[in-house]
């Protein structure tokens, strides 16, 4: 019994190394192609948080509603047309919310970067970072 719960736990450990080694992910991917990326989304997304402590929740949320389907493509982010119903309109997503927030770091990244930083990566990023912001309760 116990080599066969050794060899369960030797499996999950090389299972999870598998699934988990985070393929071509990694910080500062914008480094060379638009160095203010990180810091922009840090900025906007941590001015906001500061005054609605809601909004780290709603953009986890919203992060992943995102990747939910068919992956983190930002597709939450499209608006409806006379001829599509797009997904940021389903039923489930009606009530996601921080959406002007994201407007604005992409507007700003638009300013710095044009045309470079992802909008996944920006709903992404604004995910990380409202909920990594620190409350001081002084």
């Amino acid at each position: 019994m116990k080599s066969f719960n050794f060899l369960i736990a030797i499996l999950v450990v090389f299972g999870v190394l598998g699934v988990c080694n985070g393929g071509a992910l990694r910080k500062n991917f914008y480094k060379s192609s638009c160095p203010q990326a990180e810091q922009i989304v840090q900025n906007i997304t941590w001015k906001h948080v500061a005054s609605n402590s809601t909004l780290p929740a709603k953009f986890l949320r919203m992060h992943f509603h995102d990747c939910f389907v068919r992956g983190c493509d930002a597709s939450v982010l499209v608006n409806s047309t006379a001829n599509n119903t797009a997904e940021k309109d389903a039923i489930p997503n009606l009530t996601l919310a921080g959406f002007d927030v994201i407007d604005e770091i992409k507007t700003q990244l638009e300013n710095t970067c044009p045309g470079v930083v992802s909008c996944a990566d920006i709903v992404a990023l604004a995910a990380r970072d409202s909920v990594s912001f620190q409350v001081s309760f002084i």
